[in-house]
């Protein structure tokens, strides 16, 4: 019980949440969202939200990189800090742009990752982590 209400952390501790935290925020955003888009393609890149006036495909294949690629990168702990940067922009433009209005139920998706990636922004991969086994 002491143990359970002490404040203090240990390292192998941090390290396993900090896996857990990418590994459920990475696949989740990779197989809910990314895949969707990436095998959707065709039919949403005439329609999809062009927040920075690019074209409807090219928005559409930012976020594609950021859901697929990163979120493959965030998970692997491969350029960690990199992806969760992608990933933080990404998820900032869904809440502030396009749920732009829209009651907080809309926003929440968007808004957990967000503070999801932006934690593992700060704190790094952890040690169970591609950049940790290359001395990064």
């Amino acid at each position: 019980m002491k143990k359970f209400l002490s404040t203090n952390y240990s390292e192998s501790a941090f390290n396993l949440a900090v896996l857990l935290l990418r590994l459920s925020f990475g696949l989740i955003l990779l197989i809910d969202h990314g895949l969707a888009k990436l095998t959707h393609f065709g039919s949403q890149e005439t329609i999809f939200f062009d927040p920075f006036h690019i074209g409807h495909r090219w928005s559409l294949v930012l976020v594609i990189f950021a859901e697929v690629f990163c979120s493959i990168l965030l998970v692997l702990g491969l350029f960690t800090r990199f992806a969760a940067l992608v990933l933080v922009i990404s998820m900032a433009t869904a809440t502030v742009l396009f749920h732009k209005g829209q009651s907080l139920s809309v926003h929440e998706p968007s808004l957990l990752y967000l503070t999801a990636f932006f934690s593992i922004l700060l704190v790094g991969p952890g040690k169970i982590s591609v950049d940790s086994a290359m001395g990064k």
